[in-house]
């Protein structure tokens, strides 16, 4: 019983340390014709990293959605949004940091997560509010990992 208490313990210990590792002030950026051209960071995203937050259930979870071959490894793609292969042949980057910033800035009332933006959600968890769901240096890891999806 006392394993079973320490386990949720720690995941939720997991979960409230997850959260504070995305608490951070929003980096400003321009939109020009409904794309953000520069960097959020200044620095190039790392592919690799990226495409473990394109998985990763509690951070991108794209999978929920998105059906991506290059992650056939990973269990359950979804079939709500597009594949995700040859994304990169469809979108330039400028405007895949715009999807990924705030999809519904190019697609009203698309149901796809604004993963940059820290307000003006509803029904959030009080521990989530105030809070992007992933940090600008994530956004442009999975931005990286996204320009490498080619036909």
């Amino acid at each position: 019983m006392s394993l079973i208490r320490g386990g949720v313990a720690a995941v939720c210990a997991l979960m409230i340390g997850a959260a504070a590792a995305n608490a951070e002030e929003l980096v400003s950026y321009e939109i020009v014709d409904g794309t953000i051209p520069a960097s959020l960071t200044g620095q190039p995203g790392d592919p690799a990293a990226g495409r473990k937050v394109l998985f990763d259930r509690k951070l991108g979870n794209c999978l929920a959605c998105h059906m991506v071959s290059d992650l056939e490894d990973q269990p359950f793609h979804g079939e709500v949004g597009p594949p995700l292969d040859g994304v990169a042949d469809r979108w330039d980057e400028a405007t895949l940091r715009m999807l990924i910033v705030n999809a519904k800035q190019v697609y009203d009332g698309t149901i796809m997560p604004s993963f940059y933006k820290n307000s003006g959600f509803v029904r959030i968890a009080t521990q989530f509010e105030g809070k992007p769901i992933l940090t600008a240096q994530q956004v442009e890891d999975v931005v990286a990992y996204l320009m490498t999806l080619k036909d």
